[in-house]
């Protein structure tokens, strides 16, 4: 698309949410959903997204974006480029308390709805030698694309396990998709991934003739990551069978990933937003199963980012009661 078309339909947008327009049928207003890349859970989920509320709220028009993940979504949102944008919990709330990536740049950011646990995936094959995370010491390691959270997390994993990106591993930067596309030429050894399981990138990898697919126990690292950087990471597990040949579970490490606007967004728009996405939850699922896990019981709970008003407003209305 021109810049100027982009443009024009983000000052289009901006006019309406600084209006405090509602999303009613006599407004078209459009809206960006930014996501991740191809790969990951997120695109496809979001593209369910974008089709239901395009669908269902009356003059409303929603896309799917392509981006690195939940930096770079937090980052077009903050820039006005976005107006809805997935995002894990950690590297949300760095943008909001504007430290790390962010810093010195705080984004306005507000929690639409809570979605479903990330689960940090540390994957290799056989034959590189890697059983545990300390193996990754002198290996061909991708921690993620530059602007994803898959990135923020795998650093502080590496961080934790004293292991220095820099000096320890040979540090490569892809994503999910181009990350399995790497260990299948032997150009990496291991990749780290934080999504939803099954991933569709790693159901790839197990399903190529001749690979067997590893998964490394990695909750080791979790005491460390709080004790730094807050109560943010829980232990999870990956059940057996997850992938084609992986025969036993695997503890992990998991987020929870995180519906976000701006500050910016009218109350009517966040509230038709929710409403819609929670009463259409099953076309949801029908797009991606990680969908299954977004319920209502999770939405007091699971974000550190402060909820939009008009997201709250529909949460408090089905009996959801916030702490604050």
């Amino acid at each position: 698309m021109h810049a100027w078309i982009r443009a024009a339909l983000a000052a289009t947008t901006a006019l309406a949410l600084c209006a405090g327009a509602p999303a009613h049928a006599q407004q078209d207003t459009r809206i960006s959903i930014t996501t991740g890349g191809t790969g990951g859970v997120y695109y496809p989920l979001g593209g369910g997204m974008a089709n239901i509320l395009s669908k269902y709220v009356p003059g409303m028009h929603a896309t799917a974006e392509v981006t690195g993940g939940s930096v770079d979504n937090l980052k077009l949102i903050s820039a006005g480029k976005s107006e809805v944008g997935f995002s894990m919990v950690d590297a949300a709330w760095d943008g909001y308390k504007g430290q790390d990536k962010f810093k010195d740049a705080p984004v306005a950011a507000r929690t639409l709805m809570v979605l479903y646990p990330n689960r940090m995936q540390v994957v290799t094959v056989e034959g590189t030698g890697i059983n545990r995370l300390a193996d990754l010491k002198g290996k061909r390691v991708s921690t993620g694309s530059p602007g994803s959270g898959v990135e923020v997390m795998a650093l502080r994993v590496l961080e934790a396990i004293g292991i220095d990106p820099k000096k320890d591993i040979r540090q490569e930067r892809l994503g999910a998709a181009e990350s399995v596309s790497a260990i299948k030429d032997r150009k990496i050894d291991a990749f780290f991934w934080v999504g939803g399981v099954p991933t569709a990138a790693v159901t790839d990898l197990a399903a190529t003739p001749g690979t067997k697919i590893k998964l490394i126990d990695h909750a080791e690292a979790i005491a460390a990551m709080n004790a730094k950087h807050g109560p943010l990471y829980v232990k999870g597990v990956i059940p057996a069978n997850s992938y084609a040949g992986q025969d036993k579970p695997v503890e992990n490490i998991d987020v929870w990933n995180i519906l976000v606007t701006s500050d910016k967004m009218s109350n009517e728009m966040a509230y038709q937003i929710v409403k819609t996405l929670i009463e259409k939850k099953p076309e949801l699922v029908a797009v991606h199963k990680e969908a299954q896990n977004i319920d209502l019981k999770y939405q007091a709970l699971g974000s550190p980012i402060p909820f939009h008003p008009g997201a709250r407003k529909y949460f408090e209305e089905q009996g959801i009661r916030f702490a604050n």
